[in-house]
C-alpha cells in the first residue's frame, strides 16, 4: 500500500513525506488489525448494568467493554485505571487514531443524587482551588515519571438541565509541553440509582465539534423506565451523600473534593480514574501524527466491516 501521496497545487508537485521506518510499518499493520476486528454497534445500544439505552442512530457508534479497554490502553492508560468501563463511543467514520473524540462510558451506583445545589455552587472557586494545588500535585507526578498537568480553566462552565437531569462541563488542560491542550468534556446523566458518566476526550482545537456532539449525546442517553431520575422513591431508594456540586468537584480531582469536605466523593473516586489519566490524550494523538505523517492517508476511517449485524456499511474513502 502506498504510504505517501503527492498533491498538485497550481501545477506544482508538493514534496512527498518521508517513508515510514520498518518499525512504523509494523505499527501500522498492528493498528489496522485492531481496527478491522472491531465490532461497531449503531442505532439503539442497551447497557444492562445501569439500565440505560444509547440512541446512537447512524451518527455515532459504540464499542463494548473489551474493545473500549483496548482503545484506552492504546491511549496510554494502565489496566488498573480502566476497570468498570462499559464502552466507548466514536463519531461514525472515525476511529481512535483520528483527530476526533472518544466518549468513555462508566456508571457509578451511588444512589440518587440531589440536584438542589446545582445552581448554588461557585464553580470558578473550584477551578482556583485545583490550581492552588497544582505545584504540589505536579511534583508528585514528576517523581512518578509523569508529565505535569495544568488546569487552564473551564472550556465550558458547568450547566445543569433540570428537565432532562444531565450535567455538562468541559476543562482545558495543558499536559506537559504539548502544543495542543487536552479537552475533557464531561457529561453526567442522573438516574434513580446512580450516575452515568460520558467523558469525551479530545483536544482544544476540536472544542466546537465536541460541544455539538456532546449536546447530541446528552439527548441520546436515556435511563430505562423504572430507572429514570423521576422514578426515585423517597424513603425507599438509596440516596447519594452528595449533590450535583459534588459531582463537579470529584470530576476536577480529589483535591477539590477534599477541600469541600465531600468525603463520600473521595471514597467513591479513591482509585485513580480516567478523568486525569486521559489528560494525556493530546500527547498520544501527537505521537500518532508523528508516526503516521497525516495518518488519514495511511489508516482510512472506513475499515473493513466486522461480522456484527449492525455494522455500518463501508463507504468510499
Amino acid at each position: 500500500m502506498a504510504v505517501a501521496i503527492s498533491l498538485a497545487c497550481a501545477g506544482a508537485a508538493v514534496a512527498q513525506p518521508a517513508a515510514p521506518t520498518d518499525a512504523q510499518k509494523a505499527e501500522i499493520t498492528r493498528l489496522r488489525g485492531i481496527l478491522a476486528a472491531q465490532h461497531r454497534q449503531f442505532d439503539d445500544v442497551r447497557l444492562a448494568g445501569p439500565d440505560v439505552t444509547l440512541h446512537l442512530g447512524r451518527r455515532f457508534y459504540f464499542l463494548g467493554p473489551d474493545e473500549a479497554k483496548q482503545v484506552l490502553k492504546e491511549w496510554g492508560n494502565p489496566p488498573e485505571a480502566i476497570d468498570g468501563v462499559l464502552g466507548i463511543i466514536f463519531p461514525a467514520g472515525k476511529t481512535f487514531v483520528n483527530d476526533t473524540w472518544g466518549a468513555v462510558i462508566t456508571f457509578k451506583p451511588s444512589g440518587f443524587v440531589t440536584d438542589k445545589d446545582a445552581d448554588k455552587a461557585d464553580y470558578d472557586k473550584f477551578i482556583r482551588d485545583v490550581q492552588s494545588h497544582e505545584d504540589e500535585d505536579n511534583e508528585a507526578r514528576k517523581k512518578s515519571g509523569f508529565a505535569s498537568i495544568h488546569l487552564v480553566g473551564w472550556a465550558q462552565p458547568p450547566s445543569y438541565d433540570r428537565t432532562h437531569h444531565f450535567l455538562i462541563w468541559a476543562r482545558d488542560l495543558k499536559f506537559g509541553g504539548e502544543a495542543d491542550d487536552t479537552l475533557n468534556y464531561d457529561l453526567r446523566v442522573l438516574g434513580r440509582r446512580g450516575v452515568l458518566s460520558v467523558n469525551l476526550v479530545s483536544t482544544m482545537p476540536q472544542l466546537a465539534a465536541v460541544r455539538a456532539d456532546a449536546s447530541q449525546l446528552a439527548a441520546d442517553v436515556t435511563f430505562d423506565p423504572g430507572s429514570a431520575y423521576g422514578d426515585f422513591r423517597a424513603g425507599t431508594d438509596k440516596k447519594a451523600e452528595y449533590g450535583v456540586a459534588g459531582l463537579v468537584a470529584a470530576g476536577l480531582g480529589l483535591a477539590a473534593a477534599q477541600k469541600f469536605g465531600l468525603l463520600a466523593v473521595i471514597l467513591l473516586f479513591a482509585k485513580k480514574g480516567l478523568v486525569l489519566i486521559l489528560a494525556g490524550f493530546a500527547a498520544v494523538t501527537a505521537w500518532f501524527r508523528r508516526v503516521f505523517n497525516r495518518r488519514k492517508t495511511i489508516i482510512p476511517s472506513t475499515e473493513p466491516a466486522s461480522t456484527a449485524t449492525n455494522e455500518e456499511p463501508d463507504e468510499a474513502a
